[in-house]
């Protein structure tokens, strides 16, 4: 081995034993549950622990509560991330503007919302959406629209918690696409501009396809997200009204640790990483193609 080869190992030795013990072994062993009955009895002495193959699968497959969940959660993804997205691209584009001004207590103010303690902030949005107290449907009463039952609807509760989840994540992906602006070379606009292209024509022929890569990484870390969204039904809405927020990530928690059927929480977990995977895979196969 040589010297070169040993100081590669040397330094990513640490990660790697890092990654193997804090994520590949619990994947493989949670990979092992699914295959189990692994619930409280068996915590209890190994002893009661049988293996039922893919009897965890088919189960799921036949729970209506389990396809809920997940058409819950395709719908935060389907909506919730074109409007992350949006948000976070026009925040960016207005802070990179040269003529605003306080830019730094603008970027500080925006980006908060990422950096508060998440449970804080949504106990804080559950009274402003308060049916007879809130703040937003007393704004609302201002226009002469009546108070909506925002976490009681089973029609309001999935939009309340989408807009309290866009409002939440933004500012981190705003972050990211400011970087990315702030790396477009200004040569090109001032091109477009003495060419006779307007601020939409710039943005949709010059900062868009330079950018475009980096529109890529935060759909895919958006779409993650999304389908890992549990804290905030979990506190606004705990699931309800009638189990219609109830999410994958909800439904494998009740399952795990509420039921403590470990071996049908561990395979929800990978019929979340198969779903995740197969969008990412998918949203990769457009971007090449639209690339050539």
């Amino acid at each position: 081995m040589s010297a070169e080869t040993r100081a590669g190992w040397t330094m990513t030795g640490p990660a790697l034993a890092a990654i193997t013990l804090f994520f590949a072994i619990p994947a493989a062993a949670s990979l092992f549950l699914s295959f189990t009955d692994f619930d409280i009895y068996a915590l209890a002495d190994l002893a009661n622990l049988r293996f039922v193959g893919l009897d965890n699968y088919a189960r799921l497959l036949g729970n209506p509560l389990f396809w809920r969940a997940l058409g819950n959660t395709l719908w935060f993804v389907v909506f919730g991330v074109p409007l992350t997205v949006a948000l976070s691209l026009a925040a960016a584009i207005l802070l990179d503007a040269k003529t605003l001004r306080w830019k730094p207590v603008w970027r500080v103010a925006l980006f908060a919302p990422y950096v508060t303690t998440l449970v804080a902030t949504a106990v804080v949005w559950r009274y402003l959406l308060h049916t007879r107290y809130g703040l937003v449907n007393y704004a609302l009463g201002w226009f002469g629209i009546a108070p909506v039952d925002w976490l009681g609807s089973p029609n309001a509760s999935l939009p309340a918690i989408l807009i309290f989840v866009a409002w939440k994540t933004f500012g981190y992906n705003m972050v990211i696409f400011l970087a990315a602006l702030q790396t477009v070379p200004q040569e090109l606009h001032e091109a477009a501009r003495i060419d006779g292209a307007g601020p939409f024509t710039r943005f949709r022929h010059v900062t868009l396809p330079a950018i475009a890569p980096t529109v890529l990484l935060v759909s895919i870390l958006s779409i993650a997200g999304f389908f890992q969204l549990f804290a905030e039904p979990y506190v606004m809405t705990q699931g309800g009204p009638a189990q219609s927020t109830v999410t994958i990530l909800y439904f494998m928690y009740e399952e795990g640790f509420k039921w403590w059927n470990l071996g049908t929480g561990s395979a929800v977990a990978f019929i979340l990483f198969l779903c995740i995977l197969a969008i990412t895979l998918l949203q990769l196969a457009i971007a090449k193609r639209l690339a050539r």
